[in-house]
């Protein structure tokens, strides 16, 4: 019996290191070892007290995961790991842009880069080819798309 609870315990001590360690090593250790204890429940003890083993397992790391998910977000431990930083808004807009004009500092095949109010700034065209130094206005942006025209 011993062998058995120390295979579920070191199993469910590697899958908690999984949370925190990289590599997925700790992970299939541990569920390793949650097999191997199941297993051995199943040949060293009758079929009840295996069946027990195994529920108890199962229940164990259903309950656990819940748990985990539950309150790990929220923990001064998870403050560690988590970035609490905004995400979403990069600030690539360019509105400014809107009806610039400049040149085309390479061929826009369609894309490409062209100098606007001295800046380099990467566009694309509205679908034609336009040559390198030729002039151009900004028609659209969206985002941090620039859509151009040869003038």
């Amino acid at each position: 019996m011993a062998t058995v609870v120390t295979l579920i315990l070191v199993g469910a001590a590697l899958l908690l290191l999984e949370t925190v360690l990289p590599g997925m090593i700790a992970g299939i250790a541990g569920f390793g070892c949650l097999v191997a204890g199941v297993v051995a429940a199943y040949l060293n003890f009758n079929a009840r007290t295996a069946n027990l083993v195994f529920l108890a397992v199962v229940v164990g790391l259903t309950a656990g995961a819940l748990c985990w998910f539950k309150f790990f977000p929220q923990s001064r431990l998870a403050k560690l790991f988590i970035s609490q930083r905004t995400v979403g808004d990069i600030g690539t807009e360019k509105p400014e842009l809107l009806h610039q004009t400049g040149t085309a500092f390479t061929s826009l095949r369609p894309s490409g880069t062209a100098v606007i109010n001295g800046k380099r700034i990467d566009v694309v065209t509205e679908g034609p080819f336009v040559e390198r130094g030729s002039p151009i206005k900004v028609v659209e942006v969206e985002g941090a798309r620039v859509v151009v025209r040869a003038v």
